[in-house]
């Protein structure tokens, strides 16, 4: 019985782990380091409830848990890192591809955005999660979600600088 739950475990984290850690990687702000930790803590209650949602849907329960520690993340004011004397040194970045480029320029944007925001443009429009599971995810009703959704939008539309022209 334990070895199976294991290898169903195991099978789904090695099946989603990518796609997982950009979702974190997102709702952290483009902090690697805080999205491997939101990782791990959705991973932990997964393990703990894969008995009763294997069957089920593990995948949207582990959006809901990095949605939701993220949000706690956000509101935390210290996260234990300690200042060193000395700097490491920075790794040599050969010439990056114009897609990478973009990539990053949007994820420093959604780092700007407040963490509601944040985490519904991430669910509606990167895991292209309905309006209403958006809202679940985020624990609130639906226009609240999608108000979220639309000023996050809108916010990045101002960082970014892209104004879309009127049609007419």
């Amino acid at each position: 019985m334990e070895q199976s739950r294991a290898d169903g475990f195991d099978g789904f984290v090695a099946a989603r782990w990518s796609a997982l850690f950009h979702l974190a990687c997102l709702l952290a702000g483009g902090d690697r380091h805080r999205a491997e930790d939101l990782l791990q803590e959705a991973l932990v209650k997964l393990w703990f409830a894969w008995p009763r949602i294997a069957e089920e849907a593990p995948e949207p329960y582990v959006r809901t848990i990095l949605a939701r520690a993220a949000a706690r993340s956000a509101r935390r004011r210290w996260w234990g890192e300690r200042p060193v004397e000395h700097l490491p040194d920075l790794a040599q970045v050969d010439d990056v591809s114009a897609a990478v480029a973009e990539r990053s320029r949007l994820e420093a944007a959604l780092a700007q955005l407040p963490p509601a925001q944040r985490a519904a443009v991430v669910l509606r429009y990167y895991q292209d999660l309905p309006d209403k599971q958006v809202a679940e995810v985020l624990g609130c009703p639906v226009g609240t979600a999608r108000s979220h959704a639309s000023r996050g939008v809108a916010r990045l539309r101002r960082i970014l600088g892209d104004v879309i022209e009127p049609v007419g």
